[in-house]
Parts: structure tokens; C-alpha cells; sequence
């Protein structure tokens, strides 16, 4: 099965609270539930064509909202991003975000049933791992019976100790005078009278304002500062393995899928081979996702366990180019190129939490111009592909949130309610008939990618090379591959361009002897636009085919 993800950041996507104040409390702008995933909701994104759901932001993080009521200690505000908070500055591994909870006191309860909830759809379910980093004011208060906490038993008085959970300088107190202040909190301040350094591997007291100034580096036994450069020591094992290996395993009994690991290259492989062992060991199938920027470093992560990583660099960049017309299209031949060995191991998107809205203003500016992409990314092989909630109703991302601010992306940090979302599940008769008809794209490409085996489980042939130079085709706007699984044949046309295209696209003998291939007079289905008709499907023939502006074709030889 190819692995079809459906990403949704949970305290918005069920928020219905159409308010939408800048910089808006809980209070005033609302916040999603858990339980706003039920089996109607559930049952829709499988629709759409995802057999699996990672619930982005589940584990409690630092806010400025005051849960100390439930006994879950208050965070300053001086550390916090936004009002929301950042679901990446962890206060506690072992616990529920509270913002999402309908009844907080139930919130693991609530959770576990969540998840029953989603395999009961037939979906599987991924949250995150933040291994690298945690909030400032990390505390556990629902971690198991006998664990200590991080920085517990830590020697403060030491920069590096392989044993410490921190990393620390000391006899310097954290100089937050470059931290801003945050909104609504005009005097918050806060205390650290050993410094802590910061995530973004800051190893010194003075944060600045676009560093990770709200978490703390996590040490895994390298000394960054060591009097050569950097050191290693993992023998004996330090300690933050043993922790972090046990809150893997912890979420893995309560019923998850995978993890998506942040920052996962931040982190080093020595661990993630030690910890992706230990829980293989009692959960085979568990899936790892790394986020891996750097493409030299891709196969040593595969190697330490992760079942797929990010393509960022590669892929994400290509295609963003392609849509943007900053790059043509036969450069995305390249960047599968230089993965081939590892395919099946690279994860394709075009949006996530952290990137911005191909309708923004910031990247493609035009909804559409995603379809040919994703045409691209989700059908070139069998590697998983992920969307990201409102990518299928052309989200432009362009509200004026608060603390992220007008910048294409969907907030991480504040309250708000996303107005595509709100209406392709909630207000369906507001959507446009251009949302409307994204989403219809959108379900057949990932239908077709979940349902076709030619797709799920075969052989890939790019066709770029045989057209090259070609007057009948212009490979700067037209991408075109092969897909086939034993008698099930797909050819695949993406068209980059805003115009219509019709092109005479040659494939060569090659491809018919490394598919083996019949050369003969065939009826072709659309699977797009559910059209037939017959084409000479022979070698050294091209073959004319008509394709709609930021568009494309899947014709299913029959």
C-alpha cells in the first residue's frame, strides 16, 4: 500500500469560531477539539483518498493559556510563542495538549480514543516526536511511576556532561533582553539563573529574537564545544537515550502508527539506531518519519531506522520552482535521479505546517497550480505522499494571525480558525465551484494513487529524455512518465502552464522492453476527466494528447 498522509494541525482544524481576532485569546477565537474528528470528519479525509492522518501538535506544549486549575503548571509568556504557543516547545512528553481536550481532566482518555476512532475508519495514525528540543519550563507531571524527569539529576555546574539532559553555562544567569516581549504581556519576565542553551544549537546565554529562544538543546552526548571541535560519547549510553527510547515506547503502547521526528538531523544517528531498534524490537510495524534537510545525510538516517524522509531540498524545491516558473520542468528527471537508490524512502509534499500555501501570494499565488505537482508527487513512484488540510480547497494562508503574522503559512502559534477548512467540512455550501472542483482533483489523484497498483506497486519510467529537443513538446512546461504493474498500464502528463497544451509525446522502445510492453492500438480512460478514446500506443509513434492549463492527464491503457 502506498502510504497516502493526511496532515492536520488539530487545535485549528476543528475550530468553527469564525471570529478571528488578531492576536485572539482561546476565549475569543476558539480552539479544535480531538473530538471534532469523529466518524463523519474521519470518514471524509479517507474519502479523499489518505490512509493516514498525523495529528500535528497532540503532546502538551508551552501556552500562555492558564490551565493551572487542572494542576498543569502556568508557562511565562515571556518564553511562549504567540498566545497558542509553539506544539514544538514541549512541556511534557508523557501528556495531552489541554487546548484540545473538551473535558481536560479526560485528555489521555480522550486520546486513546481518538485513535480508536481513526483505525476504526480504516485510517493510521502519526504524531510527532520533538527529540531535539523542549520549552523552557519543560515539567512532567504525567510522566510514569519512577521516571525522573529531564535535567532531574543534571550537574548544573558543568557546560557538558554525557550523563546531564541539558546543556548549561555555567555561573551566567539566561540574558533574555533580546527576546521580545510578548503580546498582551507587557512586563512578563523570566528567570533562569543557570543558562540553558538554546535549541537551535546556541551554546551560550544570549538568545536572540529569531532563535529557538523558547526551548532547550537536548544532549545526546555530543560536545559541541569541546576543545577540537566537537565530541562524541556514547559509551555508556547516555541518558537522554533512555529517556527518549522510553517515551517512544510509551506512545507506542497507547495505540500510534508512527512518528514524525523533528529536526530529526539535529538529533544524531548513533540514537536513532539504538531507539529505532529498542521499539521495532516490540512494535514492527511502527513507521518513523524524519525531518531531514540535508541530502548528503539522507542514506545515514535511512540506515539508523527511518522508514522515509522529508525530500525538502530535493523535490519540494523542484516542484516549487516548476509552479513558480523559476525552473523547468524536465529538472524534476534530476531530483528523482538523485534519490533513485533510496525512492522508497523519500516522503513528497507540497505543503506542511512549516511551508507556505502554494495560493499564497508568497509562492504560486493560483490554486491550480498545485495540480500538476501533485500529479508529480504523488504518482512518479511509490513513495508516500502527504497534503496538508486545506491544500485540497486551494488555502491561501494569507490572515494576519497574530504572532506568525501575514506570511503564507497557516498559523502554528495562535488561535484561529482556517477558513477553507471551516468550509470544505463544516460549511460546504460556501465553498466556490474552483474549491469544489480542486477538491474532486485532488481525491482522483489520491485515489488513484491508494487504488492503482500500477501506481502503488510499479515500475516507474520517466519519458523525459525521448522528448527532449522535441518541437511537439515543450519539456519546460510538460512532465510525462510511465507507470505499469503487471497487465495495468497509467501514462501520466503534467502540465506546468497556465495555457493548454497539445503536445505529440514519443515514447521510445526502451521503455517498451524495460515495462514489457505491447506495442498496439489501444482505449485510454482519463482518470481525471473520465474521458476515453483510442491512441496508437507503439514505439517512435508519438502520440497527440491535448492538455488543459495547470492540468494534466492519467490515462489508463485498457
Amino acid at each position: 500500500m502506498k502510504l497516502v498522509i493526511y496532515q492536520v494541525f488539530t487545535r485549528i482544524f476543528g475550530n468553527k469560531n469564525t471570529h478571528r481576532k488578531r492576536h485572539g485569546t482561546l476565549a475569543e477565537n476558539g480552539v479544535g477539539k480531538m473530538n471534532d474528528f469523529d466518524l463523519a470528519t474521519l470518514n471524509q479525509i479517507k474519502s479523499l483518498g489518505a490512509n493516514t492522518i498525523w495529528y500535528t501538535g497532540i503532546l502538551r506544549h508551552a501556552t500562555c493559556t492558564d490551565y493551572s486549575s487542572f494542576g498543569i503548571p502556568r508557562q511565562t509568556p515571556r518564553v511562549v510563542k504567540g498566545l497558542a504557543g509553539s506544539p514544538y516547545a514541549i512541556t511534557d512528553y508523557y501528556d495531552i495538549d489541554p487546548d484540545i481536550a473538551e473535558n481536560v481532566s479526560e485528555r489521555m482518555n480522550e486520546f486513546t480514543d481518538l485513535v480508536k476512532r481513526t483505525h476504526k475508519v480504516g485510517l493510521k495514525v502519526i504524531i510527532d516526536f520533538v527529540p531535539n528540543h523542549v520549552a523552557r519550563e519543560y515539567k512532567s507531571i504525567c510522566k510514569p511511576k519512577g521516571v525522573k524527569d529531564l535535567g532531574e539529576t543534571d550537574d548544573t555546574k558543568k557546560h557538558f556532561d554525557a550523563n546531564n539532559n541539558f546543556y548549561y553555562c555555567p555561573n551566567e544567569a539566561l540574558d533574555t533582553s533580546a527576546i521580545p516581549q510578548p503580546y498582551g504581556f507587557t512586563d512578563s519576565e523570566y528567570i533562569e539563573t543557570v543558562a540553558r542553551c538554546t535549541g537551535n544549537d546556541k551554546f551560550d546565554a544570549h538568545p536572540q529574537a529569531n532563535d529557538w529562544y523558547e526551548t532547550v538543546k537536548l544532549n545526546y552526548g555530543i560536545d559541541y564545544c569541546d576543545w577540537g571541535g566537537r565530541s562524541t560519547h556514547y559509551m555508556p549510553i547516555p541518558d537522554t537515550w533512555h529517556k527518549m527510547t522510553d517515551i517512544l515506547l510509551f506512545w507506542a503502547e497507547k495505540g500510534v502508527d508512527g512518528f514524525r521526528c523533528d529536526m530529526a538531523e539535529m538529533v544524531p544517528p548513533e540514537f536513532w539506531k539504538y531507539a529505532t531498534k529498542k521499539v521495532k524490537a516490540q512494535f514492527p510495524n511502527i513507521v518513523f518519519i524524519g525531518e531531514v534537510y540535508d541530502p548528503q545525510q539522507y542514506r545515514t538516517y535511512i540506515s539508523s531506522g527511518f522508514n522515509y524522509l522529508y525530500d525538502k531540498v530535493g523535490m519540494y524545491d523542484c516542484l516549487r520552482d516548476v509552479m513558480c516558473g523559476n525552473r523547468p520542468a524536465y529538472t524534476i528527471s534530476q531530483q528523482w535521479q538523485a534519490t533513485d537508490d533510496i525512492k522508497d524512502n523519500m516522503l513528497y509534499f507540497l505543503e506542511n505546517h512549516d511551508e507556505q500555501r502554494i495560493a499564497s501570494d508568497f509562492f504560486a499565488k493560483d490554486m491550480k497550480r498545485g495540480i500538476p505537482a501533485m500529479l508529480v508527487s504523488a504518482l512518479l513512484q511509490t513513495n508516500p505522499v502527504m497534503i496538508y488540510a486545506g491544500q485540497e480547497f486551494g488555502e491561501e494562508g494569507m490572515d494576519e494571525e497574530g504572532f506568525s503574522g501575514k506570511d503564507g503559512r497557516t498559523t502554528i502559534f495562535d488561535y484561529w480558525c482556517v477558513d477553507s477548512i471551516y468550509k470544505g467540512y463544516y460549511n460546504r455550501t460556501k465553498l466556490t465551484q474552483e474549491q469544489k472542483q480542486l477538491e474532486q482533483t485532488y481525491q482522483a489523484i489520491l485515489q488513484c494513487s491508494n487504488q492503482e497498483e500500477a501506481i502503488s506497486k510499479g515500475k516507474s519510467f520517466d519519458l523525459m529524455y525521448a522528448n527532449m529537443g522535441s518541437d511537439k513538446i515543450d519539456s519546460n512546461k510538460i512532465f510525462a512518465f510511465i507507470r505499469k504493474y503487471k497487465d495495468s498500464v497509467l501514462l501520466v502528463v503534467a502540465n506546468f502552464s497556465d495555457s493548454e497544451k497539445a503536445i505529440e509525446l514519443n515514447v521510445p522502445q526502451h521503455a517498451f522492453d524495460y515495462l514489457e510492453m505491447k506495442e498496439q492500438e489501444v482505449l485510454a480512460e482519463d482518470l481525471l476527466s473520465k474521458e476515453e478514446f483510442s491512441i496508437t500506443f507503439k514505439a517512435e509513434k508519438p502520440i497527440p494528447i491535448s492538455v488543459k492549463g495547470n492540468y494534466g492527464r492519467i490515462l489508463k491503457l485498457k
